[in-house]
């Protein structure tokens, strides 16, 4: 389109000559200072529009009106035009934001509301940027952004102060800020493109030690049984991680109508977990009895709402609650994530195959071992939950499952022991569906009756 043409007027742009001409038929308009910018008005609404900066007859929009003014426009238009002469079809884009704070500020409002993140995520990444990055990157102009600055600035300090997990927290949650705006086309460039974490620090983040190894379950077990009466939630909460390896917050969030003893498996919707996948958990004799007896004593006190942890308000229980409740449980001396690791370490002990026990873990899986999973996995589940709960039966979760304390069992029916599954072949799930059978029924006289509940479906 050329001067000549009825759309198009060429004349000094500014914000006023903008507006003067919203209300007509110009297209758009070119200035006569710089012949290579163009600013083009919206089709739907003449209030705004966008520039465009043309080399060599290639167009390259540089932003839009009026988040974009004039002013703004002219300052980076040399910028511009330098990073086209060496390449035409190089980004145009310019910015409004002059500092790394005005990035991180537009970067923090997006991200509150991205309905893809979860609750905990926003307020992890909420807090690495207002009590981090602001302040330290807040006034720190994006041309100046480098190694250098960033090293001085933020990473070296940090790392004197916190643990360096943190420490590459922070630096994700900026990393993200930069890589989100430059695949928007809000910057012309992304100056931490070829940076990386370990540039600025070279120590390898070493792994937690576990707080709590299986030396440690029997005590463990033991204060669990003589405390379900009193806190019957807490017990649950801490053996249904215990028994399966899940997250607390895919935990804490279970309903009754996911958990089946009828068809033996437990669902964790997608919405519900980290991968943001859904998951199956089977679930074996002893876990079944188990959830029989905590739904019976749910309905003793009268509850009948969904969820197996409730919390106030007729939801689920809150991660801050569930945290409080653990931190009374375990005295300071182990966290949640703890019965976690101490079930992986536990699988391996045992022989389970690695892929089942990422599986059961619900670490995200690549498309070949996904495949795998689907096709070969599902009875592999089984008889390791199935020798594990078996172990733990040896250790003292029968005791939870029957309801009987220990040192108060009947001598006439005391349950013989089991196999020790630590240090024979694994067993078949059919096998070792029938030692618990065995188990139970030689030491529990009344268990038919009492565990026809396990054949229930909780809707």
């Amino acid at each position: 389109m050329t001067s000549s043409e009825p759309k198009t007027l060429t004349v000094v742009i500014s914000d006023a000559e903008i507006r003067r001409h919203a209300d007509g038929e110009i297209r758009q308009l070119r200035d006569t200072r710089h012949r290579e910018l163009r600013f083009r008005y919206s089709t739907t609404d003449r209030t705004r529009g966008a520039w465009h900066v043309v080399v060599g007859q290639v167009w390259g929009k540089a932003g839009n009106f009026p988040g974009i003014n004039t002013k703004t426009m002219l300052a980076t238009l040399p910028a511009i035009l330098a990073r086209r002469a060496v390449d035409a079809r190089a980004k145009s884009t310019t910015t409004s934001w002059r500092t790394a704070g005005h990035l991180l500020e537009w970067y923090l409002g997006r991200m509150l509301r991205d309905r893809g993140l979860s609750t905990k995520r926003k307020a992890s990444a909420k807090s690495a940027l207002t009590c981090h990055l602001l302040p330290r990157l807040g006034d720190l102009l994006l041309a100046d952004v480098s190694k250098a600055e960033l090293d001085k600035r933020l990473m070296w300090p940090l790392q004197e102060r916190y643990a360096l997990s943190f420490v590459r927290s922070i630096y994700g949650v900026l990393a993200v800020a930069f890589r989100q705006a430059a695949r928007l086309d809000m910057l012309p460039s992304n100056p931490m493109s070829d940076l990386k974490y370990t540039d600025f620090v070279q120590t390898r983040i070493k792994p937690k030690p576990a707080r709590l190894r299986g030396d440690d379950l029997p005590e463990l077990l033991a204060d669990l049984a003589n405390r379900f009466d009193q806190q019957p939630v807490e017990v649950i909460l801490a053996l249904m991680m215990l028994c399966h390896g899940t997250r607390l917050g895919e935990t804490r969030l279970a309903r009754w109508k996911n958990v089946n003893v009828s068809t033996g498996q437990w669902f964790i919707p997608a919405a519900d977990t980290k991968t943001k996948s859904e998951h199956r958990l089977p679930l074996t004799e002893q876990a079944s009895a188990l959830l029989s007896r905590y739904r019976a004593h749910q309905s003793s006190t009268g509850y009948t709402g969904p969820f197996l942890f409730p919390g106030s308000n007729g939801s689920a229980l809150s991660a801050s609650k569930a945290s409080t409740l653990f931190a009374s449980l375990a005295k300071g001396e182990w966290s949640s994530h703890d019965l976690r690791k101490v079930a992986r370490t536990a699988w391996t002990d045992l022989g389970v195959d690695y892929m089942v026990g990422e599986l059961l873990l619900n670490h995200a899986m690549k498309d070949l071992d996904a495949t795998y999973i689907h096709t070969t996995a599902e009875s592999l589940k089984r008889h390791a939950l199935e020798t594990w709960h078996q172990q733990l039966d040896n250790l003292g979760l029968m005791a939870l499952h029957t309801g009987t304390l220990p040192g108060h069992e009947n001598e006439t029916n005391t349950p013989q022991p089991l196999m020790d599954v630590a240090s024979s072949p694994l067993q078949s799930p059919s096998q070792g569906r029938m030692q618990n059978d065995e188990v139970r029924d030689s030491s529990r006289p009344d268990a038919g009756p009492a565990n026809r509940g396990r054949h229930t479906c909780w809707m």
